[in-house]
């Protein structure tokens, strides 16, 4: 972990924050990554005690004092917090000390939406001190990703590894775009930061991206495409004659290979070489249970999120025309991300709503048999149904999964 002191401390309990950090030394041998000390948030107004880059997640911490050490702490976000049965007198203030945690992430999971296109999730920490042995949150608020804790090396660690999960490291050049906004002076290199964990963005890990492809009728799994079948090479022969008997049957093989035979409305086997997305208009809603329905309406109208976007797009690949509608879910903690995918998991558990009226063809496609992918996206979660605008939809379609995973890389801004 590398620290970068930009400001001061904003509380007593910073100290120890920064001695937590400071513990897991230099390298990625422990956690990895970029922590900016005292760092003032573009859109929040004011300094945090750190924000954390990590090589798979980001963590907003902002420091609480309380009045005198805890045995236990009872740290409800949106309620008095109380302090071994006590509550906290402090008529002057906000309902509690941590009234302001989730604005500053918020302006963090903005900037980070803003600066990557797949972006990483943003968690909340709110370290309290002078020194507390206990704290009682809600089960809502962990599942938003705030975790109120002493700043103990190890109790911050295991909130950092809560984030090591997500499926795409950030890699520099994405990094270096938030840093440029947070710490513009920054001397860091690139070897600096390879050594924190971060990767140069020319491998394969830097580009890949969590994706599943959610059952079409419920209970029915859908089967891996199936691979493609290449020609077999035959040793060629000294003899001419036999040589000339060899290319003429390698011939025969390969295109009884590679032409079956198609009945009529055969969607074909193999996935497409290329496929064209064009737009068709982009929604962006802060009611995300209006646009939803069954269990995932459910969760929203519980939980809520931040906003929901959705892009309607045409897809084209050999000759055929297919309908997509992309919905990115935004929360401001990885958690509610987490357990909402989960949801979306389970067959028939509902989906994004394709309900802004027809297309601008008139069309009006018919999503509730399309073929559906989820996937994340920092602290968002991420739906693609993809339909045939000239055929039946199959579930087990390769072409329809080959767009649905292509279209799962599209990124929808708002």
């Amino acid at each position: 972990m590398r620290l970068v002191r930009v400001g001061e401390t904003t509380s007593e309990v910073g100290r120890d924050v920064r001695a937590a950090l400071t513990s897991w030394g230099r390298g990625d041998d422990v956690a990895g990554g970029v922590a900016l000390l005292g760092v003032r948030v573009p859109g929040f107004g004011s300094a945090v005690e750190a924000v954390v880059l990590l090589p798979r997640g980001v963590l907003v911490v902002i420091g609480v004092d309380l009045p005198d050490p805890a045995m236990r702490l009872e740290a409800p976000l949106e309620d008095r917090w109380r302090v071994d049965g006590w509550p906290i007198a402090r008529p002057d203030g906000p309902v509690n000390p941590a009234a302001n945690a989730l604005g500053a992430t918020a302006a963090v999971a903005a900037l980070v939406r803003d600066k990557q296109p797949r972006p990483l999730p943003v968690g909340t920490v709110v370290a309290v001190g002078p020194y507390v042995s206990r704290v009682d949150q809600p089960a809502v608020d962990l599942q938003r990703g705030v975790r109120i804790l002493h700043p103990e090396p190890m109790t911050l660690l295991a909130v950092a590894k809560d984030l090591a999960g997500h499926s795409r490291p950030c890699p520099i050049d994405e990094l270096r775009r938030v840093l440029a906004v947070l710490h513009p002076g920054t001397t860091l290199t690139d070897e600096d930061l390879l050594a924190e964990g971060f990767p140069d963005g020319l491998s394969a890990e830097a580009g890949a991206e969590r994706t599943t492809i959610l059952p079409l009728i419920p209970g029915r799994p859908t089967p891996p495409p199936p691979p493609r079948r290449r020609p077999r090479l035959w040793p060629v022969a000294a003899v001419v004659v036999v040589a000339l008997l060899l290319v003429v049957g390698i011939a025969v093989a390969v295109s009884a290979d590679d032409t079956p035979t198609r009945q009529p409305g055969d969607t074909g086997t193999a996935a497409p070489d290329a496929v064209a997305f064009a737009g068709r208009g982009t929604t962006s809603s802060t009611d995300c249970a209006a646009h939803t329905d069954g269990e995932v309406k459910a969760w929203l109208e519980r939980n809520g999120c931040a906003r929901l976007i959705r892009g309607r797009f045409e897809a084209t690949t050999t000759g055929r025309r297919a309908a997509v509608l992309i919905g990115v879910l935004r929360f401001t903690g990885s958690s509610s991300a987490a357990e909402l995918r989960s949801v979306l998991q389970r067959p028939g558990a509902g989906t994004v709503l394709d309900d802004d009226g027809a297309w601008p063809d008139g069309r009006t496609p018919p999503f509730p048999s399309a073929l559906k992918a989820a996937g994340s996206e920092g602290n968002s979660v991420k739906l693609v149904q993809v339909v045939w605008l000239d055929q039946p939809t199959a579930a087990d379609d390769p072409v329809l999964r080959e767009i649905a995973a292509r279209a799962m890389r599209i990124t929808l801004s708002g």
